[in-house]
């Protein structure tokens, strides 16, 4: 057998297992309701980020140089996190490993989801939830404040196809891929899961805070 022909069945495995290659190097998230991804978040502020550089953050277990970027941010509002202002975020330097790209500048303001480790830094990826904060809802805007932590103890399910069903009365079922193909729809825009004085978990509509009856609503 000649060397090309040695060579074809290798050159058709590498190019079968490419997409899978490419799609093991890529970042993958699952989505989130903007309530899920308050609750899952250790700091939530509103920001302007002002300058970035990359940074060294440590070795790897190779004794490769490990780069981060970090974000120098002008922060607004703290809704969730330390009692101290932000000054510096970090990311991962590419798309491909969950890095963010935000703009630089002090001009666009964001709504920032992210970690904290035991150094008090805060981290972001791409799975967490970064928006400008003009494309918030009113409702989501005001839901920060409090709505959102309401609901903390409640499970958010999304449901990718019709049927899908809850497992427990602490769960608030997530349409909107399946009403309108879009996980930035209503009930992402308009709606929190509220946890309700029996234990149950139910959808609430509005920027007002939910009155005592709909607290008190029991379950069949």
């Amino acid at each position: 057998m000649g060397a090309a022909a040695r060579s074809l069945p290798l050159a058709l495995g590498l190019l079968l297992l490419g997409p899978l290659l490419r799609r093991a190097d890529a970042c993958s998230c699952s989505p989130v309701h903007p309530q899920q991804a308050f609750c899952n978040a250790d700091v939530v502020i509103r920001a302007k980020v002002v300058s970035e550089k990359e940074v060294g953050s440590g070795e790897d277990v190779y004794g490769n140089p490990i780069k981060r970027i970090q974000y120098e941010i002008k922060q607004i509002k703290m809704f969730k996190g330390p009692d101290r202002d932000i000054e510096f975020i970090y990311t991962a330097p590419s798309s491909a490993i969950c890095g963010v790209s935000l703009d630089v500048g002090g001009k666009k303001e964001y709504l920032i989801a992210g970690k904290s480790d035991g150094d008090g830094k805060m981290h972001i990826t791409l799975c967490d939830f970064i928006v400008p904060w003009d494309t918030l809802s009113t409702t989501q805007k005001k839901s920060l404040n409090h709505r959102y932590q309401m609901g903390c103890e409640c499970k958010i399910t999304r449901c990718p196809m019709i049927p899908c069903y809850i497992s427990s009365v602490d769960e608030c079922l997530w349409m909107d891929w399946v009403t309108e193909k879009s996980i930035n729809g209503h009930q992402a825009k308009f709606f929190a899961c509220i946890k309700r004085n029996d234990g149950s978990c139910a959808w609430y509509r509005g920027a007002a805070p939910p009155k005592q009856e709909f607290l008190d609503i029991q379950d069949p």
